[in-house]
């Protein structure tokens, strides 16, 4: 009785990593993740050591645990790691505002950002 199994949406030679409720826009981080899309994990990695967005070390963060997930979880090797996706949805936007003249509102949004990062292993080429 009870359900079936959910099946692993991944390939065999691929880790996933994925943070929730990042505090900066969807538009922004999506400029740090076009970075570093398609790069080997050891050139991303430095790519957001060097960066001058505040965002990126929250990036790297995650980047270092798809290649933590990768190494302990699904036993692939990281020299061979390469970031295959990261894509970026939008999350919550936390609304305030802000006493404007003649009685009036000015509305301020505060968004947040979700990043889902895909590491893959590359195949040899012989």
């Amino acid at each position: 009785m009870g359900k079936n199994s959910f099946g692993r949406g991944l390939a065999d030679n691929e880790a996933l990593a994925f943070a929730k409720n990042i505090r900066v826009s969807p538009q922004k981080l999506n400029l740090v993740a076009e970075s570093i899309r398609g790069k080997s994990c050891e050139s991303a990695l430095a790519e957001l050591e060097f960066s001058r967005r505040r965002i990126s070390g929250e990036v790297k963060k995650l980047l270092e645990s798809a290649i933590a997930n990768a190494e302990n979880n699904h036993q692939l090797d990281v020299d061979k790691l390469f970031v295959a996706e990261a894509t970026v949805g939008k999350g919550i936007v936390m609304k305030r505002w802000r006493a404007r003249a003649r009685g009036r509102v000015g509305r301020i949004q505060k968004p947040f950002s979700n990043m889902r990062l895909i590491v893959r292993e590359r195949e040899e080429t012989a």
